[in-house]
């Protein structure tokens, strides 16, 4: 028996679980294939887009250069955060470096949460598709077991065959969180990377700004 006739055989129960599994496997590997060039682009970028802004002499000068690399716009908003604007709020209170805490703060976790974006669903899938698959696996058996009791003779083929096919959903179910898990893993080092270099960078630029004159 073929998967096709595995589902076209189950009940509503199955046939959700498969569906289930299938979409978590889609929406896994689309983020992965999505993720996988995002950071690749980013890192790149931001090791560019830093390389730049200390070899400039002006923050404007660096904001001009930092454009043209950095795609994701991981840099540019800490860079651009500098020019702080208060318009007599409460924002202007304190010392400059303060304000510039604040400010690159605000920057540095928008920019982590464009990284971060999609790794609660691979953490998701990789935790709960064992599971889906588990229990799509414990109803066919059910529904084995009480085809067979009903059959009133029992016999290794008649138990092999419909717990066999029912194991298929244990099977399918780890198909489907294994790459998900080590996925998350993977993206999740080189996310962790890029985030030291931004959380690095934004400590360099408030020390830089918030004590020296600069040409901003």
């Amino acid at each position: 028996m073929n998967l096709a006739q595995l589902f076209w055989q189950g009940d509503a129960l199955t046939r959700g679980v498969a569906l289930l599994l299938l979409l978590m496997s889609v929406s896994s590997w689309v983020v992965i294939l999505w993720k996988s060039w995002l950071l690749q682009r980013a890192s790149l970028d931001v090791a560019r887009s830093i390389a730049a802004f200390w070899q400039s002499e002006s923050v404007p000068q660096a904001i001009q250069k930092i454009t043209s690399f950095d795609r994701e716009s991981l840099v540019l908003p800490l860079v651009e955060a500098t020019k702080i604007e208060t318009n007599g709020s409460l924002a202007g209170c304190g010392e400059r470096s303060t304000q510039l805490t604040r400010v690159l703060r605000n920057a540095l976790h928008a920019a982590l949460s464009k990284l971060q974006h999609g790794q609660v669903l691979l953490a998701t899938v990789g935790a709960t598709a064992p599971f889906v698959g588990l229990l799509g696996t414990v109803w066919g058996i059910y529904h084995a077991l009480i085809g067979i009791a009903s059959a009133g003779q029992v016999t290794i083929e008649k138990i092999s065959g419909p717990v066999g096919e029912s194991l298929i959903m244990t099977a399918a179910g780890l198909i489907v969180a294994i790459p998900a898990v080590l996925a998350y893993n993977v993206l999740g080092r080189s996310v962790s990377r890029i985030e030291a270099e931004l959380d690095g960078f934004a400590r360099d630029l408030r020390e830089l700004l918030g004590s020296a004159v600069v040409k901003i």
